[in-house]
């Protein structure tokens, strides 16, 4: 079984904050698809980064979104996230899976 976690941010690089619609359609097909999930959208999480190119680090204040799935369908996720970046406008979005076991 598979944890993904898809950390989406809250608002564009210009600091605007992005539709409440989007995060609507996100959670309306990871359910659908997946049968569930979690969003920590209480206090977003502080994505911290600093390009290789630049001397200022850049923030995003992200909702972690997380699913369980039996498999992992690799393209079905890269063509999930390339439509996440679209909708987002991002240059990436972090989609991760981490492989766990029921307690």
């Amino acid at each position: 079984m598979y944890l993904i976690q898809l950390l989406i941010p809250l608002a564009d690089n210009d600091g605007k904050r992005f539709p409440q619609g989007h995060y609507i359609t996100l959670s309306e097909e990871l359910t659908a698809r997946f049968g569930g999930l979690t969003a920590y959208s209480r206090s977003p999480a502080v994505g911290l980064w600093q390009p290789e190119d630049s001397d200022h680090r850049q923030r995003d204040d992200v909702i972690a979104y997380e699913v369980l799935a039996e498999t992992l369908d690799r393209d079905w996720w890269t063509s999930y996230r390339s439509a996440l970046q679209a909708r987002f406008d991002q240059d990436e979005i972090m989609i991760r899976a981490h492989e766990v076991h029921r307690l």
